[in-house]
Protein backbone atom coordinates (compact mmCIF):
# COMPACT_ATOMS: atom_id res chain seq x y z
CA UNK A 1 0.00 0.00 0.00
CA UNK A 2 1.37 3.27 -0.73
CA UNK A 3 1.62 5.75 1.64
CA UNK A 4 0.16 9.32 0.25
CA UNK A 5 -0.30 11.23 3.45
CA UNK A 6 -0.44 10.68 7.50
CA UNK A 7 -3.47 9.45 7.34
CA UNK A 8 -2.45 6.28 5.29
CA UNK A 9 0.01 5.83 8.57
CA UNK A 10 -0.99 2.72 10.94
CA UNK A 11 1.08 4.69 13.52
CA UNK A 12 -1.41 8.33 13.51
CA UNK A 13 -4.32 5.79 13.36
CA UNK A 14 -3.50 4.22 16.59
CA UNK A 15 -2.52 7.52 18.21
CA UNK A 16 -6.04 8.56 16.82
CA UNK A 17 -7.75 5.35 18.66
CA UNK A 18 -5.73 6.56 21.88
CA UNK A 19 -6.88 10.05 21.72
CA UNK A 20 -10.78 9.05 21.25
CA UNK A 21 -10.59 6.27 24.14
CA UNK A 22 -8.72 8.64 26.48
CA UNK A 23 -11.73 11.19 25.84
CA UNK A 24 -14.35 8.45 26.61
CA UNK A 25 -12.59 7.16 29.56
CA UNK A 26 -11.80 10.28 31.01
CA UNK A 27 -15.66 12.04 30.71
CA UNK A 28 -16.39 9.84 33.77
CA UNK A 29 -13.40 11.42 35.86
CA UNK A 30 -14.56 13.40 38.70
CA UNK A 31 -15.26 17.48 37.74
CA UNK A 32 -12.74 19.15 39.85
CA UNK A 33 -9.96 17.43 37.58
CA UNK A 34 -11.64 19.05 34.71
CA UNK A 35 -8.38 21.04 35.03
CA UNK A 36 -6.06 18.72 36.51
CA UNK A 37 -5.58 15.09 35.07
CA UNK A 38 -8.30 15.27 32.87
CA UNK A 39 -7.01 18.14 30.77
CA UNK A 40 -3.51 16.88 30.97
CA UNK A 41 -4.35 13.38 29.75
CA UNK A 42 -6.61 14.60 27.01
CA UNK A 43 -3.10 17.01 25.86
CA UNK A 44 -0.90 14.11 25.81
CA UNK A 45 -2.85 11.84 24.18
CA UNK A 46 -3.74 13.99 21.41
CA UNK A 47 -0.23 15.24 21.47
CA UNK A 48 0.79 11.87 19.92
CA UNK A 49 -1.29 11.55 16.60
CA UNK A 50 -1.01 15.62 15.91
CA UNK A 51 2.76 15.15 15.87
CA UNK A 52 2.82 12.57 13.78
CA UNK A 53 0.63 14.56 11.04
CA UNK A 54 2.30 18.24 11.79
CA UNK A 55 5.41 16.98 10.51
CA UNK A 56 4.55 14.29 8.10
CA UNK A 57 5.16 16.47 4.55
CA UNK A 58 8.42 18.10 5.43
CA UNK A 59 11.24 16.82 3.66
CA UNK A 60 13.81 17.12 6.68
CA UNK A 61 13.65 13.88 8.41
CA UNK A 62 15.77 15.51 11.13
CA UNK A 63 12.61 17.54 11.14
CA UNK A 64 10.04 14.78 11.47
CA UNK A 65 12.43 12.79 13.71
CA UNK A 66 12.43 15.48 16.13
CA UNK A 67 8.03 15.41 16.11
CA UNK A 68 8.30 12.07 16.17
CA UNK A 69 10.06 12.45 19.89
CA UNK A 70 7.43 14.54 20.89
CA UNK A 71 4.87 12.18 19.95
CA UNK A 72 6.93 9.33 22.05
CA UNK A 73 7.58 11.33 24.91
CA UNK A 74 3.86 12.73 25.15
CA UNK A 75 2.85 8.60 25.18
CA UNK A 76 5.18 8.46 28.41
CA UNK A 77 3.49 11.19 29.80
CA UNK A 78 0.10 9.57 29.02
CA UNK A 79 1.65 6.09 30.74
CA UNK A 80 2.52 7.81 34.27
CA UNK A 81 -0.94 9.93 33.66
CA UNK A 82 -2.68 6.24 33.10
CA UNK A 83 -1.21 5.04 36.18
CA UNK A 84 -2.03 8.05 38.83
CA UNK A 85 -5.50 7.54 37.46
CA UNK A 86 -6.21 4.09 37.99
CA UNK A 87 -4.30 4.97 41.45
CA UNK A 88 -7.07 7.53 42.04
CA UNK A 89 -9.29 5.16 41.04
CA UNK A 90 -10.49 7.01 38.27
CA UNK A 91 -9.93 3.88 35.95
CA UNK A 92 -10.33 0.38 36.70
CA UNK A 93 -7.52 -2.16 36.26
CA UNK A 94 -8.90 -3.25 32.93
CA UNK A 95 -9.19 0.11 31.44
CA UNK A 96 -5.83 0.88 32.42
CA UNK A 97 -4.28 -2.34 31.24
CA UNK A 98 -6.00 -1.86 27.83
CA UNK A 99 -4.80 1.73 27.91
CA UNK A 100 -1.40 0.63 28.62
CA UNK A 101 -1.18 -1.98 26.27
CA UNK A 102 -2.23 0.23 23.33
CA UNK A 103 0.36 3.09 24.43
CA UNK A 104 3.30 0.02 24.65
CA UNK A 105 2.26 -0.91 20.82
CA UNK A 106 2.30 2.68 19.80
CA UNK A 107 5.50 3.26 21.07
CA UNK A 108 7.07 0.64 19.87
CA UNK A 109 5.66 1.74 16.17
CA UNK A 110 7.06 4.86 16.81
CA UNK A 111 10.77 4.06 17.96
CA UNK A 112 10.56 1.92 14.74
CA UNK A 113 9.35 4.46 12.20
CA UNK A 114 11.91 7.08 14.02
CA UNK A 115 14.79 4.35 13.01
CA UNK A 116 13.58 3.45 9.83
CA UNK A 117 14.05 7.10 8.90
Amino acid sequence: MEIKGFRDLKVWKLGKELTLEVYKLSSNFPKEEIFGLTSQMRRAAISIPSNIAERFNRYHKKEYQRFLYIALGSCAELETQTEIACELQYLDIDEKDKLLENLDHESRMLRRLIKNL
